[in-house]
């Protein structure tokens, strides 16, 4: 018998801290952010696709 879950709630807790920032920095050429900007884009528009065909 398949589970079939209604709601999801996620919670997060976001502390700013100055050094863990610092840390989580992407570094490299725009270029480089570019391509993982676009990468990130493609992914969620096949979420949003597979999701439309459910």
């Amino acid at each position: 018998m398949p589970v079939e879950i209604k709601e999801l709630i996620i919670r997060a807790n976001i502390v700013d801290n100055s050094d863990a920032n610092s840390e989580c920095q992407i570094e490299g050429t725009s270029g480089q952010k570019q391509e993982i900007i676009a990468a990130c884009v493609a992914q969620v528009l096949k979420i949003l696709e597979r999701k439309k065909e459910r």
